[in-house]
């Protein structure tokens, strides 16, 4: 069963989520979700910066 994720910290940039959480190992990992429909983007980063800078420069493939 698959641990429970609770993020913190949430913004948004454009279509994009970011939010605060941490992993398995239990370090600080910094989510960027596109909430598009269909369009199914997401990644993991180590800093917020990392995760702002996608957010800024995601573009979604579905129009």
């Amino acid at each position: 069963m698959p641990a429970r994720e609770h993020f913190h910290s949430v913004m948004r940039i454009g279509p994009v989520q970011i939010g605060t959480h941490r992993d398995r190992a239990g370090r600080t990992v910094h989510a960027a979700v596109c909430t598009a429909d269909r369009c199914g983007w997401s990644a993991d980063y180590t800093s917020r910066s990392a995760a702002q800078l996608a957010a800024r420069t995601h573009r979604c493939k579905v129009r």
